[in-house]
């Protein structure tokens, strides 16, 4: 059998190469869309590996919700989350990071609740200290960053007080 470490070592390998980079963004959001759909909100298939929330954030150009499925990094036990715009090392940003920029208020689903977040761009030290957090998190990261010319954005989701 297995063993989880190497699973997850497999899994990393293979979400580091181009073909991946390639397929995976126009299957895995549809594939988690429905599933989190179908469930309520409970399960995200991708979060099965990684963390991961429904940002529903407001498009920057057509002001209409848009949803997004993304791995997040939680923090502070569910009061905010770090937000990666790999793009799965796509040349450019995810829409979902120039909605936030535009309208940074939003929502995330998180194992089952939507809460709403405000979310902030991180720069300067701050970013860098969250961007070797998420290296150690998950080591694609780096190969995603080596493989586009744009510094990847990461964002910091916050609960907005009820």
């Amino acid at each position: 059998m297995i063993g989880v470490p190497a699973v997850v070592r497999a899994v990393q390998k293979v979400s580091s190469t181009r073909g991946f980079a390639k397929v995976a963004p126009h299957v895995i959001p549809a594939l988690d869309r429905a599933v989190h759909r179908l469930t309520r909100g409970r399960v995200l298939l991708s979060a099965q590996m990684l963390p991961g929330v429904i940002l529903t954030s407001t498009g920057a150009r057509s002001g209409l919700p848009r949803r997004a499925p993304l791995a997040c990094m939680p923090e502070e036990e569910g009061r905010s989350w770090i937000l990666v715009g790999s793009n799965f090392g796509r040349p450019g940003h995810p829409s979902w990071t120039h909605n936030l920029l535009a309208h940074p208020d939003a929502e995330v689903s998180w194992k089952g609740h939507d809460i709403p977040v405000t979310a902030r761009l991180l720069e300067g030290e701050e970013r860098a200290a969250v961007w070797r957090t998420a290296l150690s998190f998950w080591p694609p990261y780096a190969t995603y960053q080596a493989r586009v010319d744009r510094e990847i954005r990461l964002f910091r989701v916050t609960r907005r007080p009820e």
